[in-house]
């Protein structure tokens, strides 16, 4: 009898789960649909080989300088928009959805390690034909853009690192809830199809200075790309990854220029982090915008824009 009743708890246990997962569960975004909305020129989609095909887009004069700018954790290549406005005629500028994010979806490996998006850059840029780049990375994209630096040194001209990962986190730093849950295989299956609106709405803000910037508009983007089919699991597969960090050595072989750009208000990388990058990486400048959050691209696009153009003029001509 006990265990009879037992059997009737487990299975009301079950039940009300799988109401509540069919009742909260966030499908997956249309692809189709997708692409009609964040894909229309001037963006390409191009075979890189082996499964993989990457949204991108590559504007500006063919004969100008290139940058090439590697976006952020669960962002994409919209985040560089503010900076093609105002440097899109100087510059060719090329710029990619990383495989897990955006159009780009899934890689098929689900390999979403520092190398394996290097090799993605390195791949698109042999592909694009550009022998020499001016590498730029926001975030999770500051690290691909210095572990890049440090792979393929011969084709980078020079390093900008905006809000970049790279500092260790304190030896008793505890990861944040979004990684611990994406360690537990349980929560993470729950994580892969629940994911409402509002969780955009209501952390999105906090990238910013002036949490207003976080519009409507933006909140869908996020929500909706994150939701393109394979984005989650592969957000869930990077952050049960340990966190990528830099080490002394790396940093101080770093040996063309480098501009790092910080905002004060950075909730997620502090700009404490920004100095200790300035403080290993020889010869190299750091910009504090005060007020700006993670994003100075898109918060602050004038002074960092101007601050790159500046940059990338003082270089040596390649």
């Amino acid at each position: 009898m006990r265990w009879r009743v037992l059997g009737y708890i487990v299975l009301g246990i079950v039940t009300v789960g799988v109401i509540a997962l069919l009742w909260f569960r966030t499908p997956d975004t249309d692809p189709v649909a997708m692409r009609a909305k964040y894909g229309a020129p001037p963006s390409q989609f191009v075979d890189l080989g082996g499964g993989l095909t990457v949204h991108l887009r590559d504007t500006g004069p063919r004969d100008a300088p290139a940058l090439v700018l590697v976006h952020g954790s669960n962002a994409s290549l919209q985040t560089w928009e503010p900076w093609v406005d105002r440097l899109g005629k100087q510059y060719r500028i090329i710029r990619m959805d990383l495989p897990g994010h955006g159009l780009t979806g899934a890689s098929p490996t689900r390999d979403y390690s520092p190398a394996a998006f290097v090799d993605v850059v390195e791949r698109i840029r042999a592909k694009l034909g550009v022998d020499h780049i001016v590498l730029a990375g926001n975030s999770m994209g500051g690290g691909v853009a210095w572990h890049y630096a440090l792979a393929h040194p011969d084709h980078v001209r020079a390093l900008v690192l905006i809000d970049s990962v790279g500092q260790p986190e304190p030896g008793n730093g505890k990861a944040p809830l979004a990684f611990r849950i994406a360690r537990v295989p349980i929560l993470r299956n729950i994580a892969a199809q629940i994911t409402p609106r509002s969780m955009i709405a209501d952390s999105l803000p906090g990238v910013f200075g002036n949490p207003k910037l976080a519009d409507a508009a933006m909140v869908d983007r996020y929500w909706e790309l994150l939701r393109y089919p394979g984005n989650r699991e592969a957000t869930l597969d990077r952050f049960a990854r340990a966190p990528d960090r830099a080490t002394d050595a790396q940093l101080a072989s770093l040996k063309m220029p480098v501009l790092i750009l910080w905002g004060d208000k950075d909730q997620l990388i502090p700009l404490s982090s920004g100095q200790w990058l300035h403080k290993r990486i020889p010869g190299s400048k750091l910009i504090v915008y005060p007020g700006i959050g993670h994003l100075p691209m898109e918060e602050h696009p004038d002074q960092s824009a101007t601050d790159v153009q500046a940059f990338v003029a003082a270089l040596p001509a390649k």
